[in-house]
């Protein structure tokens, strides 16, 4: 078995962004506002945009920081954790937990685009909008970022350690399971091993697996806690937000339209097993 360390604080992270396109007409809807061709929520987190201050990500050339996680946890918290705590109740073993939260969002996530669902080139999605549409429709559709907040949240629901790993042009979630034997590799975040990387993109993938790309790769992650997010009114008249209509799934991996994207320069290194 193969064993990564993953450096968490981006120590001297390449950056280099994609300018974000196109705007399709849609219904106006509560909880969002658009300003200048930015779609923001309450909290004032963009969600057609992961880097800077207010992005989702929260993504600079020194940092890395998931804020849309926040949104559902905490005093915030609502259906993704509780969804996470009837698995727990229903799973009291904790590697059968771990994997039947992980069936959950593999299953009933069908990846999409954002342009495909909203019209955007990026619109991330919170754990409790993308809860919702699986409770209400048995299906929601999404792409990996959203994916990886929803496994993270319920993950933090059903009393497990979660984190949001991220690499050139994929996120995906870590959960903290040591004794877990199934794995590929096993990660080690600030020193601590026993991280298992939770790959929901595929309708095939087990827990464990990890994608030969980011092993040995350059790779941040944050570990999901219930930190606190000031909440704010809108800033102007609701504008936009609604999917366009048909889910018509597109290929893996696109991620958050960043290029180069956290190329650690140092303090990273693969121990292998002997």
């Amino acid at each position: 078995m193969k064993k990564v360390r993953v450096l968490v604080g981006l120590i001297g992270a390449l950056v280099v962004l994609l300018t974000f396109a196109g705007y399709a007409s849609a219904t106006p809807s509560p909880g969002f506002h658009e300003i200048d061709g930015e779609v923001f929520d309450d909290w004032q987190v963009c969600r057609t945009r992961a880097y800077d201050e207010d992005g989702y990500y929260q993504i600079t050339e020194a940092s890395f920081r998931p804020a849309i996680a926040f949104e559902s946890l905490g005093e915030n918290a609502d259906l993704a954790c509780s969804l996470g705590e009837q698995l727990a109740q229903k799973y009291p073993d904790r590697h059968q937990r771990a994997e039947a939260i992980f069936h959950f969002v593999r299953d009933r996530v069908n990846y999409t685009s954002d342009r495909d669902q909203f019209g955007y080139d990026e619109f991330a999605q919170n754990a409790d909008e993308l809860a919702a549409e699986i409770n209400g429709k048995g299906v929601g559709y999404g792409d990996c970022e959203d994916s990886a907040v929803l496994l993270a949240v319920m993950y933090k629901g059903a009393g497990f350690r979660s984190a949001i790993a991220v690499g050139s042009g994929h996120t995906a979630t870590l959960v903290y399971l040591p004794d877990y034997g199934k794995a590929a590799a096993v990660f080690e975040l600030e020193g601590e091993p026993g991280w298992i990387w939770a790959e929901a993109t595929g309708r095939n993938n087990p827990l464990g697996w990890v994608p030969k790309e980011f092993i040995g790769a350059g790779l941040a992650a944050y570990e999901v806690t219930a930190e606190a997010i000031e909440q704010q009114g809108p800033a102007v008249p609701s504008a936009a937000i609604a999917r366009t209509g048909g889910a018509t799934p597109s290929p893996p991996f696109p991620f958050i339209g960043v290029i180069g994207f956290l190329w650690l320069l140092s303090l990273f290194r693969r121990r292998r097993a002997h």
